[in-house]
C-alpha cells in the first residue's frame, strides 16, 4: 500500500510540475507581445500621420423611423429602420453644410418615398446578412443622391435596423 501511495503521490507532483511549467512558457511567450517595446501602431502611426488621424465626418442628418411589410410571402414580416445620413463635404464649412441640411429638409418627402419603395421590395433573405446590409445602404445612399441637385449623401448610418 506504501508504493502505491508513493506512486500516486510523485504523479501528482509531477503533473503539478509540468503544469505550471506549461503555464509559464506561455505567460513567457505571451510577454514579448504585450511589452511597450514590440507595439507596432506607435512606429506605424508615426510612419503614417495621415493613418494617425481620424476621418472627418460631415454633418450628420437624423432620418425619421421607417416601417414597412417585407416583400416575403404572407407578408408577415416587418422591418423597422433608423437612419442617419452624413451629407459630404468638411464639417467647418458651416454654410455649405447649412444648405445642403435645407435642400435635405425641402426633400425630405421625396426622399422619405422613394427610401420607403426600395425598401418595401426587399425580401427577407435580402437583408438579413452584412452583405445586404450593405448593398440596401448602398441602394438608398444611390436613390437619396439622385433626388438631390446642390448636395450630396456621403454615407449613411443605420441606428436601429430590427426584421420581426
Amino acid at each position: 500500500m506504501s508504493n502505491k501511495m508513493l506512486l500516486i503521490l510523485i504523479g501528482l507532483v509531477l503533473v503539478l510540475v509540468l503544469g505550471m511549467g506549461g503555464g509559464m512558457f506561455m505567460i513567457w511567450t505571451k510577454l514579448p507581445a504585450a511589452s511597450p517595446k514590440a507595439a507596432v501602431p506607435e512606429t506605424e502611426a508615426e510612419a503614417n500621420p495621415d493613418k494617425a488621424k481620424p476621418e472627418d465626418i460631415g454633418a450628420v442628418v437624423s432620418v425619421d423611423t421607417f416601417i414597412v411589410n417585407l416583400a416575403d410571402p404572407g407578408g408577415n414580416r416587418y422591418l423597422r429602420v433608423t437612419m442617419d445620413f452624413e451629407l459630404a463635404g468638411k464639417p467647418a464649412d458651416k454654410s455649405a453644410a447649412k444648405t445642403a441640411g435645407e435642400e435635405l429638409a425641402r426633400r425630405m418627402p421625396q426622399i422619405r418615398d422613394a427610401t420607403l419603395m426600395i425598401l418595401s421590395t426587399k425580401r427577407y433573405v435580402d437583408i438579413s446578412t452584412t452583405e445586404g446590409k450593405t448593398s440596401l445602404r448602398e441602394e438608398i445612399l444611390n436613390g437619396v443622391n439622385s433626388l438631390l441637385a446642390s448636395s450630396q449623401i456621403s454615407r449613411i448610418y443605420f441606428k436601429e435596423f430590427v426584421i420581426q
